[in-house]
């Protein structure tokens, strides 16, 4: 058991409560929970419109099927993501492109790389914003509107998080996020695709339960005493119970991550003497989710970071990485490309813990921990 874990649910009476309320309802499948949670989260965003889904890989699935991804297309993505990022990709025959990213300050993808990475197969590019500090969005959808491409966000690390006003997610043709057990918005499984674009969500709408016109809920309330199969759908759909602790979780969203920014302005402030760790995105001025806390091992104790991670646990720190590059993994081999920006920074980064509830005092004994590790 640690001392310190590297994130904490933010749970409570609330959501036990909303879940109650849900069950004594006697619906529990998709309907007007789910309905609600779609309603506040894409008012949340100023987005057109939000498809709850099952979780956030499946959304990734979508946003290809609906943007028209198919075999033998290529797709521009991050390496240094989570592995769903690059399946989504695969589940519809299309080709991953690995994108480096800026460097170990700025681990988003690199605009100048994408750019280089485009040919006459290029189809879309897909984004993944790290630890919901945003990509260089203005400078990608450029480049997409150059070469007529479809842009996806990964958006799973970002719920709020904001570049030039915008909020994260609707930027581009479509967002994808995520309602994982340790995200900022928790359902245990879960994920929400948006888009402004009413084909692109009819055509969501259908895919997500089985091609169907209508849904049970509807035929329920005498809305269809049928339906038409029209696609050739999936099971995608999320439940009413999870929903009800999505809109729990919307409601305490605002608070908790006020309380992750003055967290990371303590972890700023801890490592202030401590130039053996480099922190990306320091004094970014911009409103994020801070998903995760991670900070990078410089050249001179780098090499170490295995045994650094060791010592911490043994500290009783937890401690994890964002993530092993996903264009080193078998399954991608004959994806095979270098990366150095991407492959040096995921050899030397730790994630750290980040919850709003984490105390200074708990910074500061994980700078200080980590202080004596570097310089040992």
């Amino acid at each position: 058991m640690y001392k310190i874990p590297l994130f904490e649910l933010n749970y409570g009476a609330e959501e036990e409560a909303a879940v109650l309320e849900t069950l004594r309802s006697k619906w529990i499948s998709t309907g007007p929970k789910t309905a609600a949670f779609e309603k506040e989260f894409a008012s949340m965003l100023g987005a057109g419109h939000a498809l709850a889904l099952a979780n956030c890989t499946v959304s990734l699935h979508l946003a290809m099927k609906i943007l028209g991804i198919g075999p033998g297309d290529e797709v521009i993505c991050p390496s240094l993501t989570f592995v769903a990022t690059v399946n989504a990709i695969r589940y519809v025959d299309a080709i991953p492109v690995f994108a480096d990213i800026r460097s170990s300050s700025d681990p988003t993808m690199d605009p100048a790389d994408i750019r280089k990475r485009i040919t006459d197969r290029t189809r879309a590019i897909v984004v993944m914003h790290y630890a919901g500090f945003p990509c260089a969005m203005d400078e990608i959808m450029e480049i997409a509107h150059q070469h007529g491409l479809k842009v996806v966000e990964d958006a799973c690390h970002g719920p709020l998080s904001e570049y030039n006003g915008k909020k994260l997610g609707t930027i581009g043709h479509v967002g994808c996020f995520s309602f994982f057990s340790n995200k900022n918005i928790s359902t245990g499984e879960g994920g929400m695709l948006v888009t402004d674009d009413d084909r692109l969500l009819e055509q969501a709408k259908l895919l997500r339960s089985h091609g169907m016109t209508t849904l049970s809920y509807e035929r329920s309330k005498g809305h269809s005493t049928g339906y038409d199969v029209i696609e050739s759908g999936y099971n995608y759909r999320m439940d009413d119970i999870r929903a009800s602790l999505g809109l729990v979780q919307l409601h305490k969203l605002s608070a908790d991550l006020g309380q992750r920014a003055v967290v990371r302005g303590w972890y700023e402030e801890a490592f202030a003497d401590v130039p053996e760790v480099i922190i990306p995105f320091r004094g970014h001025e911009g409103f994020v989710s801070n998903y995760i806390f991670v900070v990078v091992l410089d050249e001179t104790c780098g090499h170490r970071r295995d045994e650094i991670r060791n010592s911490l646990h043994q500290a009783g720190i937890q401690t994890s990485i964002h993530y092993p590059p996903a264009h080193r993994f078998s399954i991608f081999s004959q994806n095979a490309v270098q990366l150095p920006v991407t492959e040096s920074v995921a050899d030397r980064l730790i994630t750290l813990p980040m919850f709003s509830k984490l105390s200074r005092d708990e910074v500061v004994y994980i700078a200080e921990t980590m202080k004596q590790l570097t310089r040992g």
